[in-house]
């Protein structure tokens, strides 16, 4: 049976820690942020973790 290739999309979009959590990027800091306060603009630089099933999901896709 050949090999589970890793989802390329998610790889670029995801990194998996040490400790195996999900680190993503917050959404919504890319673009038209010049209305958006200095507080919430330093906050969706900061990255989330990714919890529960949807977790285990993207692990799978990453092969990890």
């Amino acid at each position: 049976m050949p090999k589970q290739k890793t989802h390329k999309g998610y790889a670029k979009r995801v990194k998996v820690t040490g400790t195996g959590k999900v680190k993503r990027p917050k959404c919504n800091g890319s673009h038209l942020m010049s209305g958006t306060s200095p507080k919430i603009s330093r906050n969706l630089t900061k990255s989330a973790l990714v919890e529960g099933v949807r977790a285990r999901k993207i692990k799978a896709l990453l092969n990890k």
